[in-house]
């Protein structure tokens, strides 16, 4: 055992044992073994809080989500009213101008025909009136006094008889 005292690397290891030993009822072991589970306490809080705003996250995503999904949706349904509000629009005013083209016609069409009976009767009265100026220069023309004053009693006594 003699040459184990003259061994260096002996004595180094006799120190390390103490060394431990020393560590040991110095209590650094349980220092040092609590700072280890107050690390690991701390690092599994940090990973529970991690998991937890992950979790929130995603809730959150998946909100927005939602909203987004029901955002489109209501987009879609305004697009689709206001294409078939349009579209009542648009079918109104043309069955409006129709109407409006109708009343016109007719009211052309009216006044056209009040046109054509006004000149009708503007023809005829002048007609009329030829006729009798004609008449009037035939028979003064070619009618003596007596044979005008003859006809004339037989127009009257002819107009009495009518209206009798």
């Amino acid at each position: 055992m003699s040459y184990l005292l003259s061994d260096t690397s002996f004595w180094t290891f006799v120190g390390l044992i103490v060394f431990f030993v020393v560590l040991h009822f110095a209590g650094a072991f349980k220092a040092i073994g609590g700072s280890l589970d107050a690390r690991a306490e701390k690092i599994r809080t940090e990973l529970d809080e991690a998991r937890r705003l992950r979790e929130e996250a995603q809730e959150l995503l998946a909100s927005y989500k939602r909203k987004q999904a029901e955002a489109a949706d209501e987009a879609e349904k305004i697009i689709a009213q206001a294409k078939a509000e349009a579209d009542y629009l648009r079918e109104n005013a043309k069955n409006e101008i129709a109407e409006r083209i109708e009343r016109r016609t007719a009211l052309a069409e009216t006044r056209i025909a009040q046109a054509e009976a006004a000149a009708a009767k503007e023809v005829k009265a002048l007609a009329a009136d030829l006729a009798v100026d004609a008449a009037k220069a035939l028979l003064t023309d070619k009618l003596g006094k007596t044979q005008r004053n003859a006809l004339l009693k037989a127009d009257i006594a002819a107009v009495k008889d009518r209206l009798n």
